[in-house]
C-alpha cells in the first residue's frame, strides 16, 4: 500500500501505525519528527503533478483542511482519495480507524485504544467555564460553531463563547472579545502561534491560557496525551 496524506494529524496516524506505508506528505506535516518521505506541497496547495507521481493507492484528506478541486482533480486522475470529517472527539475516534484500515491495517493500533481511554473520564477543570479561542490576529479570528477543537474544550470543562455563531471561525473585533468578558482566553500556537508577547497583552486582566495547537486540534497520536496536557494548562492559567 502507497499512501499520500494532506492532513498533518494523519500523517502521523499513518507513520506512527504503518511504517512504510507512507510515500507522500505536505510540506506541514512534520510528525513523526525525522519523517523522510516525499514532500508535496502545502494543504491547500498541493502539487498534484508529485502526488501522482508518486503513484498513490490512496490519498488521504480532509474535508477541511484540502480544498475540493484539488481533490477532484486527484479522482479524474485515477487516484483513490479518502476525505475525513472530524468534527468532535468521537467522530476522530472513527475517521481515524476508517482511515487506518483503508490504509491496510490489520487491526487497531494500541495509541488508539489507549487515546479513546484517556478521552472516556478526561480530567479538567473542577467548574466549568467560557472562553474564547483565538485562532488568529490581524485581524482576530476565532473559534465559532461545530469545531474539533470547540468539542475537546468542551469535554475538559470550556464552554467556547461562538460555540453557536453562523460561521466556523468568524472574525470578531477584539474589542467585542473583551467585551464578552470570558473566563478564559485560550490561545494555541497554530495556526497563528501565540506566545507569551504576542497574545495575552490583548486581552488585560484576563487569564490566558498558552497551549499547544497539536494537542487542540490534531486526531491522531497526540489525543492520547492531550487531556492530560491541556488539562494541565486550563488549571494552571485559571490559579
Amino acid at each position: 500500500m502507497r499512501v499520500v496524506s494532506l492532513v498533518p494529524s494523519l500523517t502521523e496516524a499513518v507513520a506512527v501505525s504503518l511504517p512504510g506505508a507512507l510515500v507522500g506528505a505536505t510540506d506541514w506535516c512534520v510528525r513523526p519528527a525525522g519523517l523522510e518521505v516525499a514532500r508535496v506541497g502545502g494543504t491547500k496547495n498541493p502539487k498534484i503533478d508529485k502526488i501522482l507521481a508518486l503513484a498513490p493507492d490512496l490519498v488521504v484528506a480532509n474535508e477541511e483542511e484540502n480544498r475540493a478541486p484539488d481533490l477532484d482533480a486527484l479522482r479524474e486522475a485515477g487516484v483513490e482519495v479518502l476525505v475525513t470529517e472530524v468534527r468532535d472527539v468521537p467522530q476522530a475516534f472513527a475517521e481515524l480507524e476508517r482511515v487506518l484500515y483503508a490504509c491496510g491495517a490489520s487491526a487497531r493500533p494500541r495509541w488508539l485504544d489507549e487515546a479513546e481511554a484517556a478521552w472516556a473520564a478526561p480530567v479538567g477543570l473542577s467548574r466549568r467555564t467560557t472562553a474564547v479561542v483565538p485562532i488568529w490576529r490581524r485581524p482576530w479570528m476565532v473559534l465559532g460553531r461545530d469545531t474539533f477543537a470547540g468539542d475537546v474544550l468542551a469535554r475538559l470543562g470550556v464552554d467556547h463563547l461562538y460555540a453557536g455563531h453562523a460561521e466556523r471561525y468568524p472574525r470578531i473585533p477584539l474589542e467585542e472579545l473583551t467585551a464578552a468578558a470570558p473566563g478564559l482566553v485560550v490561545l494555541p500556537d497554530e495556526p497563528y502561534r501565540f506566545t507569551a508577547d504576542d497574545g495575552p497583552e490583548a486581552f488585560p486582566g484576563l487569564p490566558c491560557a498558552l497551549v499547544d495547537g497539536r494537542h487542540l486540534t490534531w486526531y491522531g497520536p497526540s489525543l492520547a496525551e492531550a487531556p492530560r496536557v491541556l488539562g494541565a494548562a486550563l488549571r494552571a492559567a485559571l490559579r
